[in-house]
């Protein structure tokens, strides 16, 4: 399949289980705590299974690691092409009813994000971006191309975790920087803003996995932005335990 076709390979799998994470919303759910005290409800186990059923009957060949799989012991690990899947980024935010949580559909290869999807299903948007070729945005008002903008001249708008809100880290790397506004919200949704234009840096202090980011990271490097270590070092991708090392989202300079 070609880049094109695993990208709306993803972005229909993720548009359903979009629908499906709704559907569960809407008939009632309770909250479970996995090991490491995490939230995972249905919505989550429903959304994996339709992604990674729908992934692996289309592109047999390429692997696929899911949150809640290796969340149930499965022994995965990477490969020099692979799909990492978060199937309900954000589960806090939809446990407690808020419009910020995303499906996350991202391909790795060679142990960098190439293209990925994220649905934000309580607004009904796509993103979808190939790196290197373009990213994109399907709502209400349509399809369309996407791209970072650069920083107006009232300052930055910065996305922070909800989350992490009184983390001192935030002030202290924001001091000397002329600031418009700081938007906290959760998941995904942050490196889609950045994506779109509509923000400018997004710090993450606070931990994160590789799943909750490949998809994000491919739509915000594919829009003209970047996400990289404190250090200015890739994220890298494949690591021994998935976790992802601090780091900071940027649109243009």
């Amino acid at each position: 399949m070609t880049d094109a076709e695993l990208l709306a390979l993803a972005a229909r799998l993720a548009r359903s289980a979009a629908a499906a994470i709704l559907s569960v919303r809407d008939a009632g759910f309770s909250v479970e705590r996995k090991e490491d005290f995490s939230p995972v409800t249905a919505a989550d186990r429903l959304a994996e299974a339709i992604i990674t059923e729908g992934l692996r009957a289309a592109a047999p060949g390429i692997p696929v690691v899911g949150e809640e799989a290796v969340s149930d012991g499965a022994e995965l690990s990477a490969a020099p092409r692979y799909w990492l899947v978060d199937p309900l980024d954000g589960t806090r935010e939809f446990a407690a009813g808020r419009a910020e949580f995303t499906v996350n559909i991202g391909l790795i290869e060679d142990g960098r994000p190439k293209l990925g999807a994220v649905a934000i299903p309580a607004t009904g948007e796509l993103f979808t971006g190939i790196v290197g070729q373009g990213a994109w945005k399907e709502d209400a008002g349509g399809h369309r191309p996407i791209a970072c903008r650069r920083v107006p001249p009232e300052g930055l708008v910065v996305m922070a975790s909800r989350h992490y809100k009184d983390d001192p880290k935030l002030p202290a790397f924001l001091e000397g920087k002329r600031v418009q506004r700081i938007v906290q919200i959760g998941s995904a949704v942050k490196f889609c803003r950045l994506a779109e234009g509509a923000a400018d840096l997004y710090p993450r202090f606070g931990r994160t996995m590789e799943w909750d980011t490949a998809a994000p990271e491919a739509v915000l490097v594919a829009a003209g932005g970047r996400c990289t270590g404190f250090d200015g070092s890739p994220l890298g991708y494949g690591k021994p335990g998935w976790e992802n090392q601090p780091f900071l989202c940027q649109g243009l300079a």
